[in-house]
């Protein structure tokens, strides 16, 4: 298992846009990931799972992953979220 904290740094956070994106990054990969924020864990395959977890600009979340391609996704997702999701 691999995790990786990030910050949210794109300033309207993680919405419907962004969280389609995610989600089309994710399901090339075979690991189970997952976000988590506080107690909250969500399928980060899952577009409603995303927008529901509420992460706003600023907001710190752990990216979770576990199988044979999770160095690999958390990667992706770190690239990702540091692009702040082409936005700005």
């Amino acid at each position: 298992m691999t995790e990786k904290i990030i910050t949210i740094a794109n300033r309207a956070g993680i919405h419907a846009r962004p969280a389609a994106i995610i989600v089309q990054v994710t399901k090339n990969f075979k690991s189970n990931i997952y976000f988590q924020k506080g107690n909250n864990r969500i399928n980060a395959k899952s577009i409603m799972g995303i927008i529901t977890l509420g992460a706003a600009y600023g907001t710190e979340i752990k990216i979770i992953a576990d199988g044979e391609d999770e160095e690999a996704v958390i990667d992706s997702l770190v690239r990702l979220f540091e692009s702040k999701f082409e936005e700005e």
